[in-house]
């Protein structure tokens, strides 16, 4: 009877081991806490699984028909634990480090996304790909990435264009180091005239830029009417070379999210550089 009774316990734990390694490797219900994770598990094609998102997740369009949580910085715990989910995705650009801990008190699992710079992109969605138990579609989605970035990469010469990308014009906010705008300035051959600065997007004088003399300025459009709200900015620095040659470009907002778009943004980038 003890023998039997050791057996079938046995078994028991075999199943439940077995289960777990399976429900940890392919989670049914995702929540997504981030737009450029939102972007990432659609073009990975697992929108299917995707049953909550931030209100800032707006592409493609077919996220914003998810059920919506919160914010990034303030996601609601009631609406995500309501949800079920199997597992969280959240990153280390934009969520809170307390939030992850407090869905791990109630014994949510949570992955969190640590890319933050364009180089580490194509790993960032491998790993992430691991957590969520589909390796090969998120490698097939890196690789892609990787192959595209890798021919647009420019040629360094020994006095680069200098390049000023504004975010927003008033107040006046530029992309700084450590962000995706910035290695991609570098990445094309050119200099960005902010890369010094002490933080990724911090606010800019227009004499630092008038000092500086940018050959071409780039206005991301985060904003449906960023052309009209940049126009006054633009009149104070007509004596740059920028705004001199007409070098002076609006970009989509492809680049300011790091995910599968940004690719585009690249691309979108290049054109306007050359």
């Amino acid at each position: 009877m003890i023998k039997v009774w050791a057996v079938n316990f046995t078994l028991i734990l075999s199943l439940l081991s077995f289960a777990s390694t399976t429900f940890a490797g392919s989670p049914e219900r995702i929540i997504s806490l981030a737009p450029n994770l939102t972007e990432i598990l659609f073009a990975m094609g697992l929108e299917d699984r995707i049953v909550g998102v931030t209100g800032f997740c707006d592409y493609p369009v077919e996220a914003k028909k998810k059920q919506k949580v919160g914010g990034m910085s303030d996601p609601s715990l009631e609406a995500v634990v309501s949800l079920k989910p199997d597992i969280v995705v959240m990153t280390t650009d934009g969520n809170f480090r307390d939030f992850e801990e407090r869905l791990r008190a109630l014994r949510i699992k949570t992955y969190v996304f640590k890319a933050r710079r364009l180089p580490e992109l194509p790993q960032g969605i491998r790993d992430l790909g691991t957590a969520l138990g589909e390796k090969e579609k998120a490698g097939v989605l890196a690789a892609n990435i990787e192959a595209a970035v890798k021919k647009l990469q420019g040629v360094k010469t020994l006095q680069p264009k200098k390049v000023l990308f504004i975010v927003w014009p008033e107040p006046l906010i530029v992309a700084g180091p450590g962000t995706a705008v910035d290695d991609a300035v570098k990445m094309l051959g050119f200099v960005n005239i902010a890369s010094k600065a002490k933080a990724s997007y911090p606010k800019y004088s227009i004499e630092e830029i008038i000092r500086q003399s940018p050959d071409i300025i780039l206005i991301g459009k985060g904003h449906a009417e960023i052309k009209d709200l940049s126009q006054g900015l633009l009149k104070k620095l007509a004596g740059t070379p920028a705004v001199r040659n007409n070098r002076v470009f609006f970009l989509s907002d492809n680049l300011y999210r790091l995910g599968p778009r940004i690719v585009k943004g690249i691309e979108e980038m290049s054109a306007c550089l050359q």
